[in-house]
């Protein structure tokens, strides 16, 4: 099977890599992720990908698309729903169609290993491009193998992101410590 495997970072890739080697699947790495910001996280995840598909010998492709502007036109309204809204479906509707352009019998994505994303959105949104680009989803619930594959990845020394990608995922990370701050400059006034 020719598969090209939408790729979110390195240490996401791990698990996902090994698994389908274990079936007798050699993947094609795929790098499209407009959504990651700043650009300085963009490029640590994107050359810390680059350094590991070549480490292991595997297939890659690297499509650079920064996309900042892109992307805050495309989620202001509705924050809440970017994830569901925007940044899977770019980025899986981008895979299916280089899937088909380029011959690939089938894709996938490293994001079905993530326990922190929506995973069935995940699977409408992938089958729904399927469909659109005449194409078949390959369907894995990596999540089985997530804290191997991170143990694996820090094992190796790849670069480990603190959050999803975006700036509003960054912020998320840090919304307590936000709400604490804020509570403690109110106490002082």
């Amino acid at each position: 099977m020719k598969l090209l495997m939408h790729t979110c970072c390195a240490p996401c890739s791990v698990y996902c890599i090994d698994s389908l080697r274990k079936e007798g699947i050699e993947p094609t790495v795929y790098w499209y992720n407009p959504n990651i910001h700043p650009y300085m996280e963009y490029k640590a995840r994107r050359d810390c990908l680059k350094e590991y598909t070549k480490e292991i010998g595997i297939e890659s492709i690297f499509e650079e698309d920064y996309g900042l502007d892109e992307f805050c036109k495309n989620v202001v309204g509705d924050l809440q729903n970017r994830c569901k809204n925007y940044c899977y479906r770019v980025r899986l509707e981008q895979t299916a169609k280089y899937a088909k352009e380029h011959g690939y019998d089938a894709f996938t994505t490293t994001l079905l290993v993530s326990i922190y994303q929506n995973h069935e959105a995940i699977i409408e949104i992938a089958n729904e491009m399927a469909e659109k680009y005449d194409t078949k989803f390959l369907y894995r619930d990596f999540r089985i193998g997530f804290r191997d594959g991170q143990a694996k990845a820090r094992e190796l020394g790849l670069y480990m992101q603190k959050y999803c990608g975006c700036v509003f995922s960054e912020e998320d990370r840090y919304s307590k410590k936000i709400e604490k701050d804020k509570e403690n400059i109110r106490n002082t006034i």
